[in-house]
């Protein structure tokens, strides 16, 4: 069995697919494992971070998009938590589980992440940089594509 260390892993994983998703589809710890299955990547990673992406942390620059295609798929709400330069850094509320796809990607940091549900996050907000909504297609496209192996 896979040892998941993101944030909320331990109440994730009854958290149940909306009608239609891919029948791998179990829990966002099945997504977990496709997007670190080779789904992240470099092209989906935030461009003014991709320099410092690594195939060792995948889920580098990857979270508002990642957070919006669990949103799609699980439904519930996007938040964030306020970083410098006013960014946020997405996660997500379904029911009564929180959790943090990408939060692995602050290392010891992640420690420090306050996630009390203040500052929804809202699509029209993040997909009007047409990059965003570029790689978050791209990201879903992958997903939806996916067959584990």
């Amino acid at each position: 069995m896979m040892k998941y260390n993101f944030y909320g892993n331990e109440t994730c994983g009854s958290v149940k697919p909306l009608e239609g998703a891919p029948s791998w589809l179990t829990s966002p710890l099945a997504l977990y494992d496709a997007l670190s299955d080779g789904l992240w990547r470099k092209e989906t990673c935030a461009p003014r971070m991709q320099d410092k992406w690594t195939s060792s942390n995948p889920t580098y620059g990857q979270c508002s998009i990642t957070a919006f295609i669990v949103q799609d798929l699980f439904g519930g709400e996007v938040y964030g938590v306020p970083r410098e330069g006013g960014n946020f850094h997405c996660y997500n509320v379904i029911g009564s589980a929180k959790f943090d796809l990408t939060s692995e990607q602050f290392g010891e940091e992640a420690k420090t992440l306050v996630y009390d549900d203040k500052h929804l996050q809202t699509r029209e907000v993040h997909f009007a940089k047409a990059e965003k909504k570029a790689r978050y297609e791209v990201l879903k496209e992958l997903v939806l594509n996916y067959s584990p192996s």
